[in-house]
């Protein structure tokens, strides 16, 4: 009687073990395998089984994508595509974050080096081209940043006249757009890879403004206030969306809805708030994502 005793207390104990895994399985932050389905045969189904992805972001981006103390990046595209993770079912330790500047964003896309791209990403037709986009998750405006004493830059119509520099990054819509303004693109229009650069640029006397979007350009101005300011109002319109391959349809529907579930539970608010919200640039509501 004893040696059966011991035997169903032992089973028991099995039992009860064998149950708290499987609870372990569904509960929690649900960012194992197998907390998640996906439909066979699917970039969902791949990433999930795999446990790991690769996202593309910006390493220079204050508030959006920039390469902190800890060696990964922080900002909000950062936190956008930590939600976009989390919905597939992996954990954030098993994110591989690669640098996606701004000329090499289709490259890393269509040559399969990363699985999606959350870089200040501009929709437009141009790159839907290549790749394909989810969103937007933000609308953002070009601006022009200056030294806090420069009086003579009030907008993009002050490089008609064809004598001041401004500098931009290579494969950037705002680069593109600024043409428009400038006299002389071979003198006036300098370009270098990184933001950064431009922005030392202008710091040092070899450029005189910068040009971008305005909550990039805010963050540089938060971390030095007494250099720079913005000059005038944004001139355009610039929707970010989630970079992917352009025949992976199921994957930008999922990405949509992940992002329509975010702004509705307010975690896509949060990742603002902690990140480029800081900097003083509005959010306004979610954007319609465009499910073309």
């Amino acid at each position: 009687m004893r040696m059966k005793r011991v035997a169903a207390l032992a089973a028991a104990a099995t039992l009860a073990l064998g149950m708290a895994a499987c609870g372990g399985d569904e509960g929690g932050e649900g960012t194992g395998a197998g907390s998640k389905s996906f439909a066979a045969g699917t970039t969902m189904e791949r990433l999930n089984k795999a446990q790991s992805i690769k996202i593309g972001t910006k390493f220079d981006q204050p508030g959006f994508g920039l390469k902190g103390l800890s060696g990964k990046p922080e900002g909000f595209d950062v936190e956008v595509a930590k939600i976009i993770v989390k919905e597939l079912g992996i954990p954030e330790d098993k994110i591989e974050w690669v640098e996606a500047p701004s000329k090499v964003r289709e490259d890393v896309i269509v040559n399969g080096n990363v699985d999606l791209v959350a870089a200040t990403y501009t929709i437009n037709d141009k790159r839907k081209e290549r790749v394909a986009f989810a969103g937007p998750y933000y609308e953002a405006g070009q601006n022009i940043l200056v030294k806090k004493d420069d009086t003579t830059i009030t907008g993009p119509d002050s490089f008609k006249d064809g004598t001041k520099k401004v500098c931009s990054v290579t494969g950037s819509t705002p680069a593109e757009e600024i043409k428009k303004y400038v006299k002389d693109v071979a003198t006036q229009l300098v370009l270098f890879d990184t933001y950064d650069k431009c922005k030392d640029a202008l710091k040092g006397g070899q450029v005189d403004a910068v040009t971008t979007d305005n909550v990039i350009l805010l963050g540089y101005i938060a971390k030095d206030e007494a250099s720079f300011k913005l000059a005038g109002d944004n001139f355009t319109k610039e929707p970010y969306g989630i970079g992917v391959k352009k025949e992976d349809t199921e994957f930008r529907n999922f990405i949509n809805d992940t992002l329509e579930k975010a702004f509705a539970d307010g975690s896509w608010k949060k990742a603002w708030d902690d990140t480029a919200g800081k900097f003083g640039a509005e959010l306004g509501s979610a954007p319609t994502v465009n499910r073309y």
